[in-house]
């Protein structure tokens, strides 16, 4: 039979059993089955053999070939069926999180716990379940946990059907869900009891690497995207037709991207543009061509050319883990786990601690995704910000506040960690609460002595001197927070607090979204060399 590889890859077989919830399909079956991994990395054709210890075995022009079921689904008339499978905590929602991290972040909670995490396909495509054995394997039942893959939708359905007790989602949950909820008695469902953060996804545009054009405007996006710009000429590049690649209008990776760069405006596809099913294929597409621009998730770039982009208002974003942290960049989402506050039991909330902490960034980054880890970064004086601060076109009061903002910060470096406030407001919000913990125990460990800045800026809606009062005031309400979190651990830490306001904006103030981005404490840490 014919065998179509997408990448190559290396030891597909695995010993897991087959789980005593699940029906044994028949031993032995022919006919055509196709075996496909959820990131499209495999796609095998062949005669289905069998199916034993948790593998599909199909015969292949290259030979038999065993391939662990917790990596592809079989699609055909000729797979396997199996019965129902039940488990203790079921966890139902976004197929991104569901087949893209939920593998990798379960077997690494079983490491956490010293258990065995044996993960067993259903049958059912995107669905698999994982049973947690202590002391290695040798011990006694820890736990079973289902996972289905499906929507981000279903995450809050089936919680408020109860059928699930986690909810995974690649957006956050909306008004009308969470009132749903409410009303059922699942509680407040955008608290820090039942939404929570465990990474972030950005789409990266993407050239191929020949092509001289490195950075490019959302104005000029949009009109790629639109049709109205049509050669790379336009955009500072060769005299050369613009090759589009796309995804289809279905797909949740195209409406991020059209989102973040037209808002709810997004056009529907050109009609000579190429349309690609995932990731993968959009990588390859554009790596074959020196003339095709696209757009893919952040761990997809397989050699390609990234794009810096420049927003409306000139500030230049650079696609990578450090602007995904300070949620600065504008290609991006947050993956979410929900659960209900009246329902959550001890075991539910045992999991949902590890994924959102940071025993769970080994395998969240490996998994492709950007963790909620701490990075660190100089902030040069040759950079955008450093040049808009010495803008000579504003008025002296103000510019004195930007010069002084400029001298402080040759002695320090900038954290990735960032707190978000709402409007006119002193409380942080979810990822603010999360990132105190994180950053507590990254201060732990610096050095005897370090200086610790937080400086408070604001958007740009009210008067300059209160916009300047009120970025303060938050920066010590960030320290005070931290403080409390902390308690007596960060003793060898030297902490102060500076406001400025609404200069040094890290969006436009254009849309509330934008705003939300500019009404936020930053974290200076002191320079090495300072």
């Amino acid at each position: 039979m014919d065998l179509t590889v997408c990448k190559t890859y290396k030891n597909l077989v695995s010993s897991f059993a087959l789980s005593a919830a699940l029906i044994a399909p028949a031993a032995t079956m022919a006919g055509e089955v196709t075996l496909k991994s959820a990131d499209g990395t495999v796609n095998l054709v062949g005669e289905f053999i069998e199916f034993t210890d948790n593998n599909y075995v199909i015969r292949t022009g290259l030979g038999d070939l065993r391939i662990s079921a917790s990596r592809v689904s079989c699609a055909g008339a000729d797979c396997p069926s199996f019965g129902t499978a039940e488990a203790d905590i079921n966890i139902a929602g976004s197929d991104a999180i569901g087949t893209g991290v939920m593998p990798l972040l379960m077997s690494g909670y079983g490491a956490s716990l010293g258990a065995e995490a044996t993960q067993t396909a259903t049958g059912v495509d995107g669905q698999f379940i994982t049973e947690m054995v202590g002391d290695e394997g040798f011990g006694d039942p820890m736990g079973s946990y289902l996972v289905s893959s499906t929507s981000s939708g279903d995450a809050f359905r089936t919680l408020l059907d109860r059928t699930s007790q986690i909810g995974m989602s690649a957006r956050r949950i909306t008004p009308d869900e969470a009132r749903a909820l409410r009303a059922d008695g699942a509680g407040n469902m955008v608290s820090t009891n039942s939404e929570h953060i465990i990474a972030v996804d950005s789409l990266v545009v993407i050239t191929h690497p020949n092509n001289p054009v490195k950075s490019i405007s959302l104005e000029q996006l949009r009109g790629i995207y639109n049709g109205s710009i049509t050669n790379w000429s336009e955009v500072g590049g060769e005299n050369a037709a613009i090759t589009l690649v796309d995804r289809a209008v279905d797909s949740g990776t195209r409406e991020v991207f059209m989102n973040g760069v037209y808002g709810d405006q997004a056009p529907a596809p050109q009609a000579d543009t190429i349309v690609v099913s995932d990731n993968n294929q959009m990588a390859a597409q554009v790596n074959a061509d020196e003339t095709a621009i696209g757009f893919v998730g952040y761990a997809f770039q397989r050699g390609a050319s990234a794009l810096s982009l420049v927003n409306d208002c000139g500030l230049t974003m650079i696609p990578d883990a450090f602007s995904a942290r300070t949620e600065e960049y504008a290609l991006q989402r947050l993956m979410y786990l929900y659960t209900r506050d009246d329902t959550a039991d001890e075991a539910t909330m045992d999991f949902i601690h590890y994924a959102e902490s940071s025993a769970a960034d080994e395998v969240i980054a490996k998994a492709g995704f950007i963790d909620l880890g701490i990075d660190r970064r100089e902030q040069a004086l040759d950079g955008d910000r450093a040049r808009a601060l010495l803008n000579p076109n504003v008025d002296a009061y103000e510019g004195g506040f930007m010069r002084e903002m400029l001298s402080q910060m040759v002695d320090y470096d900038r954290l990735s960690t960032t707190f978000r406030f709402r409007t006119g407001s002193q409380k942080l919000d979810q990822r603010g609460v999360l990132n105190l913990e994180r950053l507590a125990d990254f201060l732990e460990a610096q050095p005897e002595g370090t200086k610790i800045l937080f400086v408070g800026f604001t958007d740009d809606v009210g008067a300059f001197d209160s916009n300047r009062s009120l970025s303060q005031s938050r920066a010590e309400q960030v320290r005070a927070e931290l403080q409390n979190v902390a308690g007596d651990r960060l003793t060898n830490i030297e902490m102060a607090t500076a406001g400025y306001g609404e200069i040094a904006p890290s969006a436009c103030n254009t849309s509330e979204n934008e705003r939300q981005i500019n009404r936020r404490v930053e974290v200076w840490i002191e320079a090495a060399n300072g």
